[in-house]
């Protein structure tokens, strides 16, 4: 969204969904496409005043109109392809472990390559950029060596976050851009052994899961963000654990935002990783109160339609999707252009079935740009009416009336 029709074009930008042959430097260059962003008029976006009122802003903005979430953000800092030196930096040269594939620390490391991304999302029109978090807990990271920063992480990812929607925001006076914290799936789950032998192994429990969320959730709220997305749920015992921690960080501070919850179906079976349907899965979850609940990643948009329409017809909240640049080639390549993702996204829109839309895996800033000229004219998805029934969930829903 946030752009007019006699709005002038951005310059073409350097992260093509076609080629990931970029530099670091092309990165950082997106900032010069980010300061002009007084060429981007709002379209219907309240001003939040205190950052404090960014959550209470977002929930009136969803029901006036689609919102635009921006794209990948993992891809996109690996296609750099930076030196060891660079993801390191001073501060982590001689650390023991190899960081190559930890891309939360580069918040750190490279904040600026993870500013330009979040600033050239917001110029392709997005109204919500999430955090470079998706790995930043103590569970994760211990795969890194790096338990011990996970509130320096997560503090350090909001602040360039903050800065790029500051930046937006005061290029177009009037504009709301929005940060959302990236709570993601963990490397470990509760629901399933990693040991086939011995099924009832599990590698953590669920104390340690709801303490490695309530830990992430607490230092992204006090760094400011204005929603939560619990993101790519796999196992959706581990995203009950973190509703949960989520609601203490909630009654230890004090303040709310909104939170989303997005799951991931991975093939044409309909279900998360663990066996649920998306149907029995929004029931799992529904007692949370979600701002929004969703599908994301997994496979391509076209693929995951079928699920989208079963979860728009129970959900009784607002629904996001944000698919994959359709599904990687034999070499792991997204092939999908952002006209193609549009028209999947503008068909999905006129159908009624979404709230929030954005990119997945393989998506670029080219992508959301497409993705939010796409949305223009079309009205939100209308939440599903409240019905009072006892709705129960295993691998398959059950609805007691």
């Amino acid at each position: 969204m946030c752009q007019i029709s006699d709005a002038p074009t951005l310059p073409p930008c350097p992260l093509k969904a076609e080629s990931y042959a970029c530099t670091h430097a092309s990165v950082i260059a997106l900032t010069e496409a980010s300061q002009r962003l007084g060429e981007f008029e709002p379209l219907a976006a309240p001003a939040h005043g205190p950052r404090t009122q960014g959550g209470s802003a977002l929930r009136r903005l969803v029901q006036e109109r689609i919102v635009v979430l921006d794209g990948a953000m993992g891809s996109l800092l690996q296609a750099l392809s930076p030196s060891d030196e660079e993801i390191r930096g001073e501060r982590f040269r001689n650390h023991a472990v190899d960081l190559k594939n930890n891309c939360d620390v580069r918040c750190i490391t490279m904040p600026k390559a993870i500013e330009a991304i979040h600033a050239a999302y917001f110029a392709a029109g997005a109204d919500i950029v999430e955090t470079n978090t998706f790995n930043a807990t103590s569970i994760s990271q211990a795969e890194f060596g790096l338990s011990q920063i996970v509130g320096e992480l997560n503090t350090a990812a909001v602040a360039c976050a903050r800065r790029a929607a500051a930046a937006a925001e005061a290029a177009t006076p009037g504009r709301s851009c929005f940060v959302a914290g990236s709570l993601g799936p963990l490397n470990r789950t509760l629901s399933l052994s990693p040991d086939v032998s011995r099924p009832e192994y599990r590698a953590v429990d669920w104390s340690q899961v709801v303490d490695a969320y309530r830990e992430q959730a607490l230092a992204l709220l006090h760094a400011g963000v204005d929603a939560l997305f619990v993101e790519t749920i796999f196992d959706t015992l581990n995203a009950k654990a973190a509703a949960f921690a989520i609601q203490d960080c909630f009654d230890a501070t004090g303040r709310e935002v909104p939170v989303a919850f997005s799951a991931t179906v991975s093939d044409a079976s309909g279900r998360v990783l663990s066996g649920q349907t998306v149907r029995a899965f929004y029931f799992a979850i529904r007692h949370a109160n979600p701002f929004a609940v969703g599908l994301n990643c997994g496979q391509g948009g076209a693929q995951l339609m079928p699920s989208l329409e079963e979860l728009a017809m129970v959900a009784e909240c607002p629904v996001l999707f944000y698919p994959n640049a359709g599904l990687p080639n034999a070499l792991g390549a997204y092939e999908q252009g952002p006209e193609e993702l549009a028209s999947i996204m503008e068909n999905a829109a006129r159908a009624g079935l979404v709230n929030v839309v954005g990119g997945c895996c393989g998506s670029t800033p080219e992508h959301i740009r497409a993705i939010a000229t796409a949305m223009r004219g079309y009205a939100p998805r209308v939440p599903q009416p409240q019905h009072k029934a006892m709705r129960l969930s295993g691998l398959e829903p059950l609805v007691l009336v």
